[in-house]
């Protein structure tokens, strides 16, 4: 594939908003996630949850699309000059030639929940006020986004589970070779609500503890939200010397079972060598790579098997899971950012919490930061239904 350039990238998570918080945060290796006091959820676990999205404000004349996941959005977008990023870009290329591919598991669906509190208790109807269209639709996060920055491009919402905002990176790509469009938004947004955080409970994927990816007593996941996005184009005459590329995507549907990987990993492992191949390059060319790492017993031996066939147990990762909880449909676009991040200042982030490595897992688990030039790093997210994707990245001033 003809590599891309992120001319523009921002991330907001529990760890912090923009990416000199998310950086720094990074940098300490500081987790963010807190015994669980969202809404009236009584779980015994821990959220990485973003602090105020209740007091965002909406632009004006975008009351429709008022929800947290669209706030969550919003607060994204305004961090880092993203959104005057978008706004260059759209003005030499157009408004229309701009293409929006986002990624999100649930939406708005905290609306809907909230509207079910207060139907008409005669005949159950919604309260007149509920907002499915703008409010809890999957289409409203790229409906609110395109509005919001005057955007007239093809607009894409993909919700496959935990890869959807990795798989916007791969469908933007494709248009943008396809000609169908000049530069994309891409990203992911997914937000707290009950649903998610009673249904893996019910499916007994959730910690009572700060998840422990890659840990030997690793016991579930802990549920993050998060706003992520890059901007990505084709490379201009000249990047500045810590300009990140996108130069491979690889994707694979395994369908082994709807909420377990195969024990295996061949889903992954295919991800993995698509992406390779895109980039045309060798598996001991990858530098550093963020795992999808949930904390879950069966998601990180699949994993671990499955990079392990791929790039052998000596390239060092890492899963950043442990600092900003599992974001769910916006966890490909965040660690895409995190990946930017490590490639930009050249860090490679230790796994927080994670105390004790499973060494039946062959992967070379980093617990502490570590510093050293990197030109390729990948990104791996893999969702229910075994919907896989990876993303590869490199450094401008390093790609051949």
């Amino acid at each position: 594939m003809t590599p891309l350039a992120l001319t523009s990238f921002t991330a907001t998570s529990a760890v912090g908003q923009g990416l000199d918080a998310t950086y720094a945060s990074l940098r300490a290796r500081r987790s963010a996630l807190a015994p669980c006091a969202f809404e009236t959820v009584t779980l015994d676990t821990c959220i990485g949850e973003v602090a105020g999205l209740e007091a965002v404000a909406l632009p004006p004349g975008l009351e429709e699309f008022d929800c947290r996941n669209n706030r969550l959005a919003w607060l994204g977008l305004t961090q880092d000059d993203f959104a005057g990023a978008v706004a260059a870009c759209a003005e030499r290329f157009g408004r229309a030639r701009v293409g929006v591919f986002l990624g999100t598991s649930t939406s708005g669906i905290l609306e809907t929940e909230l509207a079910y509190r207060r139907r008409d208790p005669a005949s159950g109807a919604l309260p007149r006020g509920f907002r499915y269209r703008g409010a809890h639709n999957t289409f409203s996060l790229a409906a609110f986004v395109q509005q919001a920055l005057s955007l007239s491009g093809p607009a894409v919402v993909i919700s496959s589970a935990c890869s959807s905002s990795a798989k916007a990176f791969a469908s933007a790509q494709r248009a943008i070779e396809a000609g169908v469009i000049d530069a994309a938004l891409v990203g992911g947004v997914d937000s707290l609500c009950l649903t998610t955080l009673y249904g893996f409970h019910s499916l007994q994927l959730v910690s009572g503890r700060p998840c422990r990816p890659f840990d030997v007593a690793r016991d579930g996941i802990s549920i993050g939200e998060a706003a992520a996005f890059a901007l990505l184009e084709r490379p201009p005459a000249s990047l500045d010397g810590d300009g990140v590329l996108l130069v491979g995507t690889g994707e694979s549907s395994d369908a082994y079972h709807m909420s377990a990987p195969p024990p295996d990993g061949r889903g992954a492992r295919a991800a993995m060598l698509r992406a390779l191949a895109a980039a045309d390059l060798a598996p001991g060319d990858i530098e550093y790579i963020n795992f999808h790492g949930t904390g879950t017993p069966s998601n990180d031996e699949a994993e671990g098997r499955a990079v392990a066939s791929v790039l052998g147990n000596k390239v060092p990762g890492s899963s950043t899971k442990g600092a900003t909880g599992h974001t769910l449909g916006a966890a490909g676009a965040l660690e895409a950012v995190i990946c930017a991040l490590a490639l930009r200042h050249e860090l490679m982030p230790g796994g927080v919490n994670t105390t004790e490595i499973d060494r039946t897992l062959p992967v070379n688990y980093l617990r502490e930061n570590c510093r050293r030039p990197l030109s390729r790093v990948m990104s791996n997210s893999f969702g229910f239904g075994g919907a896989n994707c990876s993303l590869i990245f490199a450094r401008a001033d390093r790609t051949a």
